[in-house]
């Protein structure tokens, strides 16, 4: 039931307004009720003043009283409405127990195809930090996007392509041999296009021989090509590792090295026909100045292409193959004006398309900026290998007789580095504290997961339950608040996917976990009274289901013992 739908009828039925007209507020304090209607709108048409307004649509409210209202009164210019607490918690608890992971879930996006292109880390360059945050709200998008009925799919889109490749081959040639890099893998690839850029520095020749190399490869050189697939094998393979555990697939892997020359220069030729294409200095440009934006290089005056060619040649595509009501990209806020460039270009050529850019802020650490010219990145696969050792030592420490030890250590040092991305808003640079990012205690993966293992201690330890209509005893205001974090979750998930803010979810659960902990030192469980045992079991189910789900949209796994 959804309960301010419910509330916006009724008011509409006793006020003659129709429900899109109905603002419903919630109060800012518990003691005046769950929801409330402030009377204002009704003064001009009614002709009094929002207190007697209030007092006399009371007395409507009253008399129509449908079972799930408990009580309501007129408090000003307000009318306070109080939920039946019997009414609500048989509600909101049925639907979970027989929804489970499905809760929330609903159908809002059937027939409708959304693109979700995320992590695209670079090919013969670690997976390092900075893809974390394009990796994990990507995979959240995905997830939520699914979760309500949408036909997604999710595109790992792989920088394969550019001047960095004839960078790469020139040093490889000069400086390295197939079987040394065999064994280095990534590692021996960033170091060698650290030693060019460093001999580049004295050797501006090198520069010319790399952009040499690219040109050949546009022009299909073999032997270019086959060193370039080499270092792509070379690169999907520690990729391929860190996605598995991180538990995320994708239904696309594909790189920008898909969209050969040809369709580059049919991107050109469509501006040219739109009259877009400017010369600038032997380059191919469209001027921008009219939305305030410096010029999108289409074409460099060599004839290579950039990388605002090769996205409107692949939003072109995508859109030809999948009718997309939306694509969403996920990456870096520096990249902004680079989204806002193309994407322009493609709405002046005449394109409506929901692209959309999808921006977030850096994960900070004292080390500062990453850079990869200079050989300084923090790789994901050492984070995660840090995360995983440090959280077995907390478990050594509170918990050592713990079983599987070190699956859980992955999944609680995993799940807090991807919940310490996720908790604030995606826009905000986040500073990396070890400390608080492991910690059982506060607002972090842990805590919420630890709260998961705990229901789930609690449910093992009982003899079951059984589900009874209606729910009589869980009347108290700690049940309340976790009924009441319950009921919104389903909302939640909606606002967070409209808003692309992962971070909703996130604390939403810290909110859940909260409550659900203050229930629980509150109110022994396992109590002698079979009724009350019994409500509040299932209240237990009900937390551990949702936190379980909450968890998963997060990417976060959910331990049954900590």
């Amino acid at each position: 039931m959804n309960y301010e739908k419910e509330l916006a009828e009724l008011l509409a039925k006793c006020t003659g307004l129709s429900t899109q007209e109905i603002s419903i507020e919630t109060p800012p304090e518990k003691n005046l009720g769950h929801f409330a209607f402030p009377c204002f709108k009704l003064a001009k048409s009614w002709k009094k003043a929002p207190p007697i307004i209030a007092q006399e649509l009371l007395v409507k409210i009253l008399e129509e009283c449908p079972p799930w209202l408990g009580n309501a009164v007129a408090t000003g210019p307000y009318i306070n409405f109080f939920l039946d607490q019997t009414n609500f918690a048989t509600n909101v608890l049925e639907t979970i127990l027989n929804q489970k992971e499905q809760y929330g879930a609903n159908n809002q996006g059937a027939g409708k195809k959304i693109l979700v292109e995320y992590s695209s880390p670079n090919i013969a360059k670690h997976f390092h930090i900075g893809h974390l945050g394009s990796t994990m709200i990507g995979n959240f998008l995905d997830k939520a996007y699914r979760h309500l009925g949408y036909n997604v799919t999710s595109i790992n889109y792989l920088g394969d392509w550019g001047t960095q490749f004839g960078k790469l081959i020139t040093a490889y040639k000069k400086w390295a041999s197939r079987e040394e890099i065999e064994k280095t893998e990534v590692a021996g690839l960033v170091e060698l296009y650290v030693k060019f850029h460093a001999e580049a520095d004295t050797d501006p020749t090198l520069n010319d021989e790399a952009r040499a190399w690219v040109v050949r490869m546009q022009e299909g050189d073999e032997e270019g090509l086959a060193i370039w697939r080499w270092f792509v094998e070379l690169s999907m393979r520690e990729y391929n590792r860190l996605y598995d555990r991180l538990d995320i697939s994708f239904d696309v892997i594909s790189g920008e090295s898909h969209f050969a020359q040809e369709s580059m220069e049919e991107v050109a030729k469509m501006l040219e026909d739109k009259n877009l294409l400017r010369d600038s200095d032997g380059a191919k440009v469209v001027d921008l100045e009219e939305y305030n934006m410096p010029p999108c290089l289409i074409l460099r005056s060599d004839g290579g292409t950039l990388y605002p060619t090769r996205d409107i040649a692949a939003a072109i595509s995508r859109y030809n193959e999948y009718k997309f009501v939306k694509c969403l990209y996920v990456t870096g806020n520096e990249q902004s004006l680079h989204f806002a460039q193309w994407m322009k270009v493609v709405e002046l050529l005449g394109h409506d398309w929901g692209l959309v850019h999808v921006p977030y802020g850096m994960l900070l650490f004292p080390e500062g900026k990453i850079s990869t010219r200079r050989g300084q990145v923090i790789k994901i696969e050492n984070l995660l290998d840090e995360a995983k050792t440090k959280t077995l030592e907390i478990i050594e420490e509170r918990n050592p007789s713990l079983l599987n030890k070190e699956e859980i250590a992955e999944q609680v040092g995993i799940g807090a580095l991807v919940f310490n991305k996720l908790y604030t808003s995606r826009i905000k640079d986040t500073m990396f504290d070890w400390e608080r990012v492991l910690s059982f205690e506060g607002e972090t993966g842990p805590y919420v997961q630890y709260t998961h293992a705990r229901a789930c201690s609690v449910l093992a330890k009982s003899e079951g339950f059984n589900f009874t209509s209606p729910i009589t005893k869980l009347n108290d205001d700690e049940s309340f608040d976790v009924l009441r974090l319950l009921y919104n979750f389903p909302t939640q998930i909606e606002e967070a996917a409209e808003k692309y803010e992962p971070y909703l979810i996130a604390r939403h659960m810290v909110a859940l976990a909260q409550a659900f902990n203050v229930f629980y030192h509150e109110h022994i469980i396992l109590v002698d009274d079979k009724e009350e045992r019994n409500a509040r079991l299932i209240l237990t189910e009900a937390v551990r289901i949702v936190l379980k789900s909450g968890l998963a949209l997060l990417g976060i796994k959910a331990p049954t013992a900590m």
